[in-house]
Parts: structure tokens; sequence; C-alpha cells
């Protein structure tokens, strides 16, 4: 894989106790060391302009003020430093650089990975919220619409919490389809299986909320059962993976069972299909709070694109589980 990484996003510093630390991009960073064919890349900070194609202007300015005083709590999650402002725009960048690459497609063998923080998933169209003030996948999937003349982009967003910004933001839009697989009842408490969009946007958002325990074979599931057949319907020119690795049974804020190699599975199955689509395909990093768990699963997505076969899964699924895939299928008219 590429991996785009900037010192920049390290400036980023929300407080000694806060979970989404600096340490998440060393212990990535330290995790892929001795694994083959890493590359990284560093890119240019997006300009406001290009956030603004889907953040509301006045909101980002008010951002920028707030980091340029010395920043703060935004509100209880969500904290800024002087240097917050920078790292925001570094890692818009880095997720636009990802679908970039995909897009143009110069080495398929060289998936392209966006390492950046603070992470967007939460980000709403004119607010912060959940550690995140820009919606990092978002403007990546704006800016491959506008740039590339892309008619359809897929987001598949596999952090435990529901990607509620993400979903707002393309809510009543047809050219973005919004996937998302999150513990049920977690923060933000939406992602219920009834939210599939409205006015054009009608079925371009699907909700798979999981039980507390969901393991490896759920997901799988999930993924062959309800989210491959509606996006080979939909047929996205890219697929962007809103890749958080909280779901993990070892990560200290959620209580979803993912073991380690079942972010290889999902990595796998995810190629599959957008090899099936004839997709691009590119990675934006979301959540993931125990730092040996999320860079031994960082590391093993790279090592599934670097030849690696996936193991596993012997589970069955759970009962449920399999109750709520067919909430999900009698919502988007699946047989």
């Amino acid at each position: 894989m590429r991996f785009g990484y900037s010192s920049t996003c390290l400036e980023h510093d929300p407080g000694p106790r806060h979970p989404e630390t600096p340490d998440r991009l060393r212990a990535i960073r330290e995790g892929l060391k001795r694994k083959h064919g890493v590359e990284y890349v560093d890119v240019d900070p997006l300009s406001i302009d290009t956030i603004a194609a889907i953040h509301d202007r006045s909101y980002l300015e008010d951002v920028r003020e707030f980091c340029a005083d010395g920043g703060g709590s935004w509100d209880p999650d969500t904290s800024a430093v002087e240097e917050t402002w920078d790292a925001v725009r570094a890692s818009a960048g880095l997720a636009c650089w990802a679908a970039e690459r995909a897009l143009e497609g110069d080495d398929g063998r060289k998936t392209p990975f966006s390492l950046g923080r603070p992470p967007g998933h939460h980000a709403v169209y004119d607010d912060a919220m959940g550690f995140c003030f820009v919606n990092n996948v978002a403007v990546a999937a704006q800016y491959a619409i506008d740039e590339y003349d892309v008619d359809r982009v897929a987001i598949i967003d596999w952090d435990v919490h529901h990607g509620n910004g993400t979903q707002d933001l393309f809510y009543e839009r047809d050219d973005v389809f919004f996937v998302s697989l999150h513990e049920k009842g977690l923060y933000p408490g939406t992602g219920d299986v009834d939210e599939t969009g409205t006015d054009t946007g009608e079925g371009t958002s699907m909700n798979v909320p999981m039980p507390a325990g969901a393991h490896d074979g759920d997901y799988l599931e999930a993924l062959d059962g309800v989210i491959a057949p509606v996006l080979e319907e939909y047929d996205p020119g890219l697929v962007l993976a809103s890749a958080g690795f909280d779901a993990h049974r070892h990560d200290p804020i959620s209580r979803v069972r993912l073991s380690t190699e079942a972010y290889a599975l999902m990595t796998d199955r995810l190629r599959t299909l957008t090899e099936d689509v004839d997709a691009a395909l590119a990675f934006v990093l979301e959540g993931g709070y125990g730092l040996e768990v999320l860079a031994d699963s960082v590391a093993l997505v790279h090592e599934t694109f670097d030849g690696r076969d996936p193991l596993g899964p012997d589970d069955p699924v759970s009962d449920d589980v399999a109750a709520v895939l067919e909430e999900v299928r009698e919502a988007h008219g699946l047989e």
C-alpha cells in the first residue's frame, strides 16, 4: 500500500487524557516499520475553498479563528490547540490525495491509505463533534465528484461509531451511497436501520447497527449478504473505506468483538467487491484507540494487499445479527 502521512497531523493534541492522541499515528508507523512495500507520501494541506465544497464556510472560519486564539474545548469531546487548524487541513488533504491516487490508478498495487488525524466522520455541515472538525472522507468524495467527474461514490464506514456526519452530508443526494457498520446505541446514537435517505437520496444510506458482542462472522455476513448486493447494483466509480479500528475486541471504548484478523477479512471482501464493480478503492483513517491493536490492524490491511491470505472465520452468524440483517434487507428491498 501507499500511505498518506503528514507530521503536521501529530501537532493536533487534544490533551493527555484524550483517546484521540497523536500516539495513534506513531503506533501505526511503528507497526508498519518491518512490513514489506510500505511507502509514505506527504501532500499539501487542503485549501479552505476545497473544504467549503462540503462544509459551511462561516463554520470553517470559526474553527480557524478558534485555533488561532489558542483553541480549547469546542465541546466536551472535541478539543483544539493552535496547531489543530493546520492538522485539519492536512488530514483533509491526505483524504483527497487517497481518492485522487485511487482514481488515477497509476500503480494498482499501491492502494492508497490516508493516515490523517483528527478523524472526520462525525463532523456535520456546520459543526464539529466526536473528535472531528472536518469530515475528511466526505470532502474526498466531493473532491472526486468535482475534480474527476465521478458519477457515484460509495463510502463504507466500519468504524464502531455511526458516521452521522457523513450520512447527514449526503442524506438527500443520490451521487454518494453511505454504508455504516456500527455498534447499536453507541455514540452518537444515530444509525437506525430505517435511516435510508430522503428526496433523491432515498435508499442511498444503509445502516447496519450491530449488537454488542458481534463478531467476525457477523460482520462478514453483513458485507456479503446486504452490502455487496446493494453496491453492485449502485455501481460506484470510487469506493472510500471510512476505516475505523475501534470495533476490535480489545479497543477500550466499544463492545463489538472483532479480532485483528477481521480487518484482513473485511479488506479482502472490499477489494473483491470493488474489483467486481470495476471501482477505484481508497482508505481513510477514522477511529481506533487501543494503540497496539490499531497498529496491528492497519498492518494487516497492508499485508492483505501485499499478498497475505486472510484466515477464517469459524463463527456462525448470531441470531441477533441475523435479525438485524433481515431488517436491513426489508428496508432496502433485498430478497
